[in-house]
């Protein structure tokens, strides 16, 4: 079974939020609707989908995810503009 890497950011694109999943659509709307209100993604209002990457295997998506989670906040910014420049919401673009 595949994985999703995926960055999330508030309206004001100020926190950046990095996770995995094997069902991006459903977590993203997990977000989206604060299913986890105690989440740190639910305190701060974080459930706009700026990036995201498919792999073929989950532990792909989570060295990936290790990967970004380690790097800067530049490096991460860097890595949303090659896929969305404009870091509009891409959840209603996800393709399956």
């Amino acid at each position: 079974m595949g994985g999703f890497v995926y960055i999330l950011t508030n309206k004001d694109n100020s926190v950046l939020y990095t996770g995995v999943t094997s069902n991006l659509q459903q977590r993203i709307w997990q977000h989206k609707t604060h299913y986890f209100p105690q989440s740190f993604t639910a305190k701060y209002n974080i459930s706009k989908l700026v990036y995201y990457n498919y792999f073929s295997t989950i532990e792909e998506a989570i060295k990936e995810e290790k990967r970004i989670k380690s790097g800067s906040r530049n490096s991460k910014i860097k890595l949303i503009d090659s896929m969305n420049k404009e870091w509009i919401d891409l959840y209603e673009t996800i393709e399956f």
